[in-house]
C-alpha cells in the first residue's frame, strides 16, 4: 500500500497515524477551569477497569455549544495502538456531552459542562494508556487529556531514596522499586515488560524504557541510581481564592471593577535560600467556592495578579507561571512581563475560584526550559512518584496497563 493511500485512510478514518506519539491539546482561550479526575483527588486520572472518570470545564461564551468526545487508546509511548476502536471499547464514542448548564449569579458567564466515563453510550474495554479529546460542533479539536486504566495484576512496592553520587545527592531523588507478578505469569519480563516512571504526573519529564537490574526469584528488581532520579525541585506555591471578600495568606488585596480581583503578595527568589516545608498539593489545582453550593456553576472568575522582582540572573531570559491550572503550558498568556517603572515581572490571569499551586519557569535565549532556576532545588521536597508497569505478550497488538505503583519522598531514605 502507498504512503499517499495509507494517509488517506487515516484521514478517513479520523484516527492519527501510527507511531506518532499523541500529546495533550491545550485548549483555546474561551474553554478554561479543564478539570479531569479519576477515583483519587489527583488530577491524573489512574483508574481499574470499570471505574469512572469525570470530566468537567467551562465555555466563556456562555452559548450553550455542543461539545463531542472521542477516545483513542494509546501504547505505553502514547503512539496509538493497533487496536480497532470496537477491540478496546464497549459502545460508541464521538458523542456530544449532553450534561451542561450555565452558571449563575457570577460576574462571569459561563456554560459548565460535565462527562462521566463510562457512561450509556461507550466504557474502556481493555487496559492501557487513553486519549481524550474534545471537538467543537465544527469537529474542531478543542483539547485533549491522558488518562490510564488498568488491571491490578503485579504489585509494586516502591521508595525513595537519596542518590549515592556526591553531585545528586543534596538536588535529586531517587526512585526504587521492585515488580512482584500476582495475578499473571511472567514468561519473557525483559521484552514482555515496560515501565515508565512519573514525578507529580508530569509527562514531559516521565522516564522509560528501564530494564531490570535484575532478579529474586520471580520479582523483577529495578534498584538503579542515577537512571531513576529526578530533579528534587522546591515545594509549589499557593494561593486561594475561594472567598472572594477575605485575603489569605498569599493575597495582599482584593478589589473589583468588570471583574473581582485578586493582588497576591510579590514572590522571592528560593533559589539561594534554605529549603522550607510547607504542604503542597504537588501542582494541582482545586475549584471551590465558599459564596455557593455548587462550585461547578456558581464559582466566579477573577483576574489574579502575580509579580516576581527582576534579578541580574535574568538577564534577557522570559519567566513563566505553570502548574496543573494551564497543564504546564509554557505560552504567551502565562509569560511575565518586565514592568520598568516597579521593576518587577507583572502577569495576570483569569482564574475561576479555588485553591492553586503554581511555580516559575526560567526560558533561555536557547530555548530550552529550567524549572527550578527560580524555586530552588532541594533533595528534601515532597513529591509524588507513579511507576505504571505495561504488558505486551508475543503477538499481541497492544500494551495492557498490569500495575501501577505509588511513593512519597516525604518518606525519603539514605
Amino acid at each position: 500500500m502507498s504512503n499517499k493511500i495509507t494517509v488517506l485512510l487515516a484521514l478517513l478514518m479520523g484516527s492519527p497515524l501510527q507511531g506518532q506519539a499523541l500529546k495533550e491539546a491545550n485548549p483555546p482561550y474561551h474553554i478554561r477551569s479543564i478539570v479531569f479526575k479519576g477515583p483519587e483527588a489527583d488530577q491524573f486520572p489512574i483508574l481499574k477497569l470499570g471505574e469512572s472518570v469525570n470530566l468537567e470545564f467551562d465555555d466563556l461564551t456562555a452559548q450553550e455549544q455542543d461539545y463531542y468526545y472521542k477516545i483513542i487508546h494509546c501504547n505505553y509511548d502514547w503512539t496509538p495502538s493497533q487496536l480497532l476502536k470496537s477491540q478496546y471499547l464497549n459502545g460508541i464514542d464521538n458523542q456530544r456531552i449532553i450534561a451542561y448548564g450555565n452558571s449563575y449569579s457570577t460576574l462571569q458567564p459561563y456554560s459548565h459542562y460535565e462527562l462521566q466515563i463510562p457512561n450509556t453510550q461507550v466504557s474502556p474495554k481493555v487496559s492501557g494508556n487513553y486519549m481524550l479529546e474534545v471537538y467543537n460542533a465544527y469537529r474542531e479539536l478543542q483539547f485533549s487529556r491522558r488518562f490510564v486504566v488498568f488491571q491490578d495484576l503485579v504489585k509494586v512496592p516502591a521508595q525513595i531514596r537519596r542518590p549515592r553520587h556526591f553531585e545528586d545527592m543534596n538536588t535529586r531523588q531517587s526512585v526504587q522499586f521492585s515488580i512482584r507478578p500476582s495475578g499473571i505469569q511472567l514468561i519473557n519480563p525483559k521484552r514482555e515488560l515496560k515501565v515508565v516512571v512519573l514525578q507529580n504526573y508530569y509527562w514531559p519529564g516521565a522516564l522509560y524504557n528501564l530494564p531490570p537490574q535484575f532478579t529474586m526469584g520471580n520479582e523483577l528488581i529495578y534498584k538503579y541510581d542515577k537512571e531513576t532520579s529526578f530533579d528534587g525541585g522546591n515545594e509549589f506555591l499557593y494561593f486561594d481564592t475561594s472567598d472572594l471578600r477575605a485575603p489569605t495568606a498569599a493575597i495582599s488585596s482584593i478589589g473589583i471593577t468588570d471583574l473581582y480581583e485578586h493582588y497576591l503578595f510579590p514572590n522571592t527568589y528560593r533559589n539561594k535560600r534554605p529549603y522550607t516545608y510547607f504542604p503542597d498539593i504537588n501542582g494541582d489545582f482545586t475549584i471551590r467556592t465558599l459564596q455557593g453550593r455548587d462550585p461547578g456553576r456558581e464559582s466566579e472568575y477573577t483576574r489574579v495578579y502575580f509579580s516576581l522582582p527582576y534579578a541580574p540572573e535574568i538577564g534577557l531570559n522570559q519567566v513563566y507561571l505553570y502548574g496543573k491550572f494551564n497543564n504546564y503550558a509554557i505560552g504567551e498568556e502565562n509569560r511575565m512581563q518586565l514592568n520598568p517603572e516597579t521593576g518587577y515581572f507583572e502577569c495576570n490571569l483569569l482564574l475561576k475560584q479555588g485553591f492553586y499551586n503554581f511555580r516559575y519557569a526560567l526560558q533561555y535565549e536557547d530555548g530550552s526550559i529550567d524549572l527550578n532556576a527560580i524555586g530552588g532545588n532541594f533533595h528534601v521536597t515532597e513529591n509524588q512518584y507513579t511507576i505504571l508497569v505495561y504488558y505486551r505478550q508475543f503477538g499481541e497488538m497492544y500494551d495492557s496497563l498490569i500495575g501501577v505503583g505509588a511513593a512519597n519522598a516525604s518518606n525519603l531514605t539514605n
